[in-house]
């Protein structure tokens, strides 16, 4: 998936996520992100996206206050705020748009321009579509293309060496011959902790555990808003692993 793509499809899945939640209560729990509601999550999506549409508007060089993106509170009556979610959704990709992928632009990590956002936004929203579809009992779905690209990313954001500095525990699932497999189909994905850092690469390798289901079934388990199912090899290895994954 390119910048044009990413761009369209924020504004895609907060489209589904209004479509298909329309009739939900915003009272309704949210288990997958513990202590929020329906009405919750649609707030901190919305503020997101007009967060980071204001960091993309302005080219900011520094971080960009998110008060309203952690200030999950507010008036669950009515109906869904659909037209509002999508109008912040469309803001963001606008803002993405006029200023192009490579302008420069304050990212939390080592990136350090507007494509970061393009495509965080496109997974962030479609991982809060998840939480949203499951909590209402329905069945999540997405384009291959689109669940494959969010792994890829997963992978990427959750191998940086800088999560050992702010969480030094996780050096904990490092270790000599420990590897961690995902595959579903003719796709696979393949952790190595067996170094200094963890990295990843697509393809199978022999990995001490291998996780495989459907590429919707991985997501879900990568970003833990389901048990992975199927599970093969060294259970403890991927226990302790799953108990210090952080991002998402």
């Amino acid at each position: 998936m390119d910048f044009d793509r990413h761009c369209a499809e924020i504004v895609t899945q907060a489209e589904l996520l209004a479509t298909e939640l329309a009739d939900a209560g915003l009272t309704t729990p949210v288990p997958s992100c513990p202590g929020w509601t329906l009405g919750a999550l649609v707030r901190h999506l919305g503020a997101g996206h007009r967060w980071a549409a204001e960091i993309v508007r302005s080219r900011a060089t520094a971080p960009v206050p998110d008060d309203q993106v952690r200030r999950v509170d507010g008036d669950d009556s009515g109906r869904l705020p659909g037209s509002w979610l999508v109008d912040g959704a469309s803001e963001l990709a606008t803002a993405l748009r006029e200023a192009g992928p490579d302008a420069e632009v304050w990212v939390p990590f080592h990136y350090r321009t507007a494509s970061f956002y393009a495509r965080r936004f496109t997974h962030e929203t479609l991982v809060h579509r998840a939480d949203a579809t499951l909590a209402a009992g329905l069945e999540f779905r997405a384009a291959p293309e689109v669940v494959l690209d969010a792994i890829d990313e997963w992978m990427e954001l959750e191998a940086l060496p800088l999560h050992f500095e702010f969480r030094p525990e996780k050096r904990e699932i490092l270790g000599a011959g420990r590897s961690v497999g995902f595959e579903s189909g003719e796709h696979a994905w393949f952790l190595d902790l067996g170094g200094s850092v963890v990295t990843w690469e697509r393809g199978r390798r022999g990995a001490a555990v291998t996780v495989r289901g459907s590429l919707t079934e991985l997501v879900l388990a990568l970003y833990q808003r389901q048990d992975a199912q199927d599970v093969f090899g060294d259970l403890e290895l991927f226990k302790l692993w799953q108990t210090h994954v952080r991002f998402g």
